[in-house]
């Protein structure tokens, strides 16, 4: 286990790193603004299981190889920042099942693998995400004790603090929707929506 100690030091750095906008933070407020809280949760399951597979990997050294290995993240960055950023163009005119339908019909919503994907995949194609947990990891990793007991600790505490933070952000978009959506700027909101889309495309693809 993890020293109190130590707690109180890893809890607000990763608390205030989590909080940062970023790209999984921003997505959770898109699609919170576009599919609801409730939906965007299946969005935040694969996005946890991306962020837990990086931390362990991060914590047993698996990463510092990966690192030094930039073409396994090409095909992930490049095709994962072009899927988002054609998605983004689609919900900016207000096209495709991530946009807010202008008519009274409902289209079918996207679906919960796709969503799921799209979190997995923002999470654990993000160098940067990599280099992250390797810098931050391993100070708080105790060499003479068990290390997976100690990585299991951290890892749940990364989890929580990360899964609060993308319940806030999707608040945030639903909270944004609910005012646009009462004047009936459905266009607009699917603009925005769309414009921060491309933005997390762009920034996966080129961060």
């Amino acid at each position: 286990m993890i020293k109190l100690s130590l707690l109180t030091v890893f809890v607000p750095t990763f608390l205030f790193v989590s909080l940062t906008p970023g790209m999984c933070m921003t997505l959770s407020m898109v699609l919170g603004m576009t599919q609801g809280v409730k939906r965007t949760l299946w969005m935040m399951s694969g996005e946890l299981v991306g962020v837990g597979l990086v931390a362990a990997a991060a914590g047993a050294g698996v990463a510092t190889l990966m690192l030094r290995q930039p073409g396994l993240f090409a095909v992930f960055k490049w095709v994962g920042g072009a899927y988002l950023c054609y998605l983004g163009v689609m919900m900016w005119r207000s096209r495709g099942r991530m946009a807010i339908p202008l008519e009274s019909i409902e289209l079918a919503p996207a679906t919960r693998g796709q969503l799921a994907l799209q979190g997995f995949v923002t999470a654990v194609a993000n160098p940067k995400g990599w280099a992250f947990f390797v810098a931050l990891l391993p100070p708080f990793l105790d060499a003479s004790r068990p290390l997976v007991g100690q990585l299991s600790a951290l890892i749940a505490v990364i989890l929580t603090i990360e899964f609060l933070s993308l319940l806030l952000y999707a608040a945030g978009g639903r909270g944004l929707r609910r005012v646009l959506g009462e004047s009936g700027n459905i266009r607009l909101l699917n603009r925005i929506a769309g414009t921060l889309m491309v933005g997390v495309g762009l920034w996966l693809a080129f961060g």
